[in-house]
């Protein structure tokens, strides 16, 4: 009886320990491993598996079985399914009549619902599982359902408070005047790294048929930004629609899935597309992984990454608003500037030209007379000059001066360079640029020089701007020259423009040679 009595204290010792080991770490990775191994341990079993029916936690853990598992379908055992006998604490046998003790499969319940199921099959010390063993297995299947769900609502927090700090991370960024497109590509890194996915799209509504790609993260190829995707019959269409989440979880079985893969789309198995519900415009943040595994499933639950979306759907309004409240207040300036020079710098010239036409005729000598003349009709050419100046700073006529504005830049530049660079401008740039093409031209000018400000330690600088066929802008310098593994956001966010624009953008350099860099946008684009 004593020797008795010290076994059952042993094994009871050996469930407690083994519960202690199960808890011991509550991330979710390798938790049905850990369950299962210390099942096996307990009763000294052969093999075993551990079927999961709830797959937000992961589908299946198994050792020493291999050839058991149906390979179509690896979370579908062909033994038997605890579903087909709720009634029963324990199975014994197996499907083919088996010994009875060679086989045991308990649920694992948390709370009311059945979790899965967990299956022991062949005892090495012994001849068969004992009725002990049993009641070990059922007890640790009790303690594993707690150990899961702790784990499960360990990983929901640390879950929630990843993505509320992605949230507060892109709000933070507002606190400083931010691009719409810096602000595109904030939020698709951040959902990417969030959700550990591997691609990251946000679809913004062209039309009330068309999205297209502003923003990607994780893309192999950055040819897929400005490409359109279908509104109507595609799944992010549905989620804009509904303004609800659509989760996929496998893209194979959605036929609508097909209607993303523009050029440039990469392989998807699975994805979750949030609306990103800002006022009457709903666009689309599409998170996608390319095989959906155990940790990856479980970021299909779409309840708090859609707190993030409404957010960065707040984020992209706000930066909306900021530009238009910039582009309001150079209109403002372009209004005021014109008002100055029409009421003060016109009428100033128009009265030095009387002055100095009345001179000439009280000068005698022919000399003087040819000098005054050709000094006045300079002045008459200065005032034209103004006024085509005042009629380009209206806004509403189509057309900005582009090259004043460009001139203006690098004067600027020339102050922290301590150079003025070197200017060409070729073919109709006022006439033919638009006010959409020259503010993201104007952007990628600025970025350009402020690198070579920060890091370029040049002598001289460079600027082409080509309009023919392609609005071409170049801008390159012959100082210490730039790397592949120096890329940054400014360069990032320059092919950003061009790729918005339906263009290109090239980087060219070595270390010690100097960088150029070609800014391509097709003519259409304006």
């Amino acid at each position: 009886m004593a020797g008795s009595a010290h076994v059952a204290a042993e094994r009871l010792r050996g469930v407690l320990d083994a519960v202690a080991t199960m808890s011991s770490d509550l991330s979710l990775e390798g938790l049905l491993e850990r369950i299962l191994r210390q099942a096996g341990d307990l009763v000294d079993a052969e093999s075993g598996f551990l079927d999961v029916l709830d797959r937000r936690i992961g589908t299946f853990a198994a050792y020493g079985i291999d050839g058991v598992v149906d390979n179509q379908h690896p979370g579908r055992l062909l033994l038997v399914d605890l579903l087909e006998h709720p009634d029963r604490r324990v199975v014994r046998g197996a499907a083919g009549g088996t010994d009875p003790t060679a086989f045991i499969g308990v649920p694992i319940r948390i709370q009311d619902y059945l979790f899965g199921n967990l299956y022991l099959i062949g005892k090495r010390s012994g001849p068969g599982f004992t009725q002990e063993d049993e009641e070990i297995v059922l007890a640790l299947a009790s303690a594993a359902g707690v150990v899961i769900e702790n784990a499960r609502l360990y990983e929901e927090g640390r879950r929630q408070r990843m993505w509320l700090e992605a949230a507060a991370e892109i709000t933070t960024a507002l606190l400083s005047p931010i691009s719409r497109p810096s602000a595109l590509l904030l939020v698709a890194d951040r959902a990417r790294d969030v959700a550990a996915a591997d691609f990251v799209a946000l679809l913004m509504p062209r039309d009330a048929d068309t999205f297209v790609v502003e923003a990607v993260s994780g893309a192999p190829d950055e040819g897929i930004l400005g490409e359109p995707v279908d509104a109507r019959h595609s799944v992010a269409g549905e989620a804009a629609r509904s303004r609800e989440t659509v989760v996929v979880p496998d893209t194979a079985l959605e036929p609508r899935y097909e209607t993303h893969k523009t050029p440039g789309w990469p392989h998807l198995g699975s994805l979750m597309v949030l609306p990103l519900r800002s006022g009457d415009d709903t666009g689309a943040l599409v998170v996608g992984w390319s095989n959906c595994t155990d940790n990856q499933r479980r970021e299909l639950d779409p309840v708090v990454p859609q707190r993030f979306a409404d957010q960065a759907a707040l984020v992209l309004q706000v930066a909306r608003a900021q530009e238009d409240q910039a582009r309001l207040a150079v209109f403002e300036d372009r209004d005021r500037i014109g008002r100055d020079l029409h009421d003060l710098v016109i009428q100033r010239m128009f009265g030095i030209g009387l002055l100095l036409d009345n001179t000439a005729k009280l000068v005698t000598s022919q000399v003087a007379i040819d000098r005054l003349s050709s000094a006045i009709d300079d002045i008459d050419e200065t005032i034209k000059d103004i006024r085509r100046t005042i009629f380009a700073l209206s806004p509403g006529t189509g057309t900005s001066d582009l090259r004043a504005e460009i001139d203006h830049t690098l004067r600027h530049a020339s102050k922290l360079l301590g150079f003025t660079p070197d200017l060409r401008l070729t073919g109709p740039v006022d006439s033919v640029v638009t006010d959409e093409v020259r503010e993201h031209l104007m952007a990628v000018l600025g970025e350009a020089i402020s690198n070579i400000v920060r890091h370029a330690d040049a002598g001289t600088v460079q600027v082409t701007l080509d309009v023919g066929r392609d609005i071409e802008l170049t801008v390159s310098d012959d100082g210490v020259g730039f790397s592949d593994g120096q890329a940054g956001d400014g360069l990032r966010n320059i092919r950003v423009r061009a790729a918005l624009l339906r263009g290109r953008c090239e980087v060219a350099g070595a270390p010690g040679k100097g960088t150029t860099i070609t800014w391509t946008v097709p003519r259409s684009a304006s």
